[in-house]
């Protein structure tokens, strides 16, 4: 397989968008009829504080991936586009006007993510069970999928920690989602400059964890391509997550959110997606969701 060669704008090396990354194009009455009833109730989504490149396809669908625990982000993950700081005070009404959203939308499959929020003991967890809670008022039927954080913090050494993030996990597990998704983001070497806060090592954890206190919950997770990371290191990383069954994946392309953000170090073509997603389905991943565009979330009903 040949390399992405792409030349440079300027001198700080950033990479011009190649052809084969074309934004998809949705009805515009059905866009601003979810992004509107999201700005009137007062909740959020990933879709819109991530700038996901698919909500307008999303959203033209009746889809949405509900952001919980407020808009700003306890940690600094360099990839990210989601707000960095303090974060809010907890929403009592939040739940509630989440689960109203997915009864005004008739939505079937519903995914739940949240800001980190290593500020709270519970690290966010009562944000996830609250909401599953309310959206099971409206029907029980619907699917519920959870994209969480880490669940990593507290406690006073390493073994104190691991217990509360598997108590956290055993909580949310609890609830009975369809899939529990938890993104490894990058491949190891690059963890630190990516993931500030987080670590490989305790994201496999709580993957495999999630996967032996029930069995019978899909696990899913991701990575980004373009940060640096060789094809190696990629197959060493699905490799990692095919041994602790993970039972899905979604692979995407790293796109820049700002200057402020890490630059992209190489755009992967198409090829090189489809060499990585025939790679990934012969280690016998239940789910591939692998090109430039996929997200955690895309499609995942």
């Amino acid at each position: 397989m040949k390399s992405t060669n792409s030349k440079s704008l300027n001198k700080n090396n950033i990479l011009r968008l190649p052809s084969w990354i074309q934004f998809p194009i949705s009805k515009a009455t059905e866009f601003e009829r979810v992004q509107n009833l999201i700005k009137e109730s007062k909740i959020h989504t990933i879709c819109e504080e991530g700038r996901c490149p698919n909500r307008a396809e999303c959203y033209a669908s009746g889809t949405a991936t509900f952001l919980l625990g407020g808009s700003i982000c306890s940690r600094s993950c360099a990839f990210c586009q989601v707000n960095k700081g303090i974060p809010e005070g907890v929403n009592l009404e939040e739940s509630k006007k989440v689960a109203d959203a997915v009864k005004k939308l008739n939505l079937k499959y519903v995914v739940l993510t949240s800001v980190a929020r290593d500020d709270l003991n519970d690290h966010g967890v009562i944000f996830f069970t609250s909401t599953i809670s309310e959206i099971r008022k409206i029907d029980l039927e619907i699917k519920i999928e959870v994209l969480t954080p880490d669940l990593w913090g507290g406690g006073k050494n390493i073994q104190e920690r691991k217990a509360l993030q598997t108590q956290r996990l055993r909580k949310i597990l609890e609830t009975n989602p369809v899939c529990f998704n938890h993104n490894l983001e990058t491949v190891e070497r690059l963890q630190k400059k990516v993931r500030r806060g987080a670590s490989y090592k305790n994201s496999l954890n709580l993957l495999r964890d999630s996967k032996r206190i029930n069995p019978n919950i899909q696990t899913k997770s991701g990575i980004m391509l373009g940060l640096g990371e060789t094809l190696s290191e990629i197959k060493e990383t699905l490799l990692d997550l095919h041994n602790i069954n993970c039972d899905q994946l979604t692979i995407g392309q790293y796109l820049r959110p700002s200057l402020n953000h890490l630059p992209v170090q190489k755009y992967w073509t198409p090829q090189e997606f489809n060499y990585i997603s025939d790679y990934a389905k012969e280690l016998g991943f239940r789910k591939v969701s692998c090109g430039p565009l996929i997200r955690s979330s895309y499609h995942a009903g």
